[in-house]
């Protein structure tokens, strides 16, 4: 039988259409979102970024996908910010909702603290214990598709 990897997995692009992440075979990839830094620090080395836009944290990111550039370099962050790494469609991480792509890596990579949170922090339902807790947390992919990493804040 064939380990999972997160190439078998396609993810909407901000124009809507889909995305294989198969094309990011043998990258080490970061599921994050706003770290040009790391970017133009490791891009040469074989590491992508992939940042993925949610409104269910503090329904901060209600624009649609084709406002979403002009949302980062105008609002939040703002002053211009252009990302250095792909930005797709924005996705719902938790809940009956959620993409499938999440629902694999946090079914591979549990979170430990049985700590949820306050309920009104929350926009989805139902609450699980390895629900995504807020929108900095991160997932660190190995080159051959396989979540390593899970990293909270």
């Amino acid at each position: 039988m064939t380990e999972m990897s997160i190439y078998d997995f396609s993810v909407e692009a901000l124009d809507g259409l889909p995305v294989s992440l198969g094309s990011y075979r043998d990258k080490v990839l970061l599921i994050y979102h706003q770290l040009n830094a790391l970017a133009e620090k490791y891009g040469d080395l074989n590491f992508t970024i992939l940042g993925f836009p949610c409104n269910q944290f503090g329904l901060q990111s209600p624009e649609e996908n084709h406002e979403t550039l002009n949302s980062l370099r105008c609002v939040r962050p703002g002053g211009g910010f252009i990302p250095k790494f792909p930005i797709f469609g924005k996705v719902e991480v938790n809940g009956l909702n959620e993409d499938p792509l999440f629902t694999y890596l946090k079914d591979t990579l549990p979170f430990v603290n049985p700590l949820i949170g306050e309920m009104k922090k929350f926009y989805w339902s139902p609450l699980r214990v390895n629900d995504i807790r807020w929108n900095f947390e991160k997932f660190l992919i190995r080159a051959d598709g396989v979540p390593y990493r899970r990293q909270a804040v």
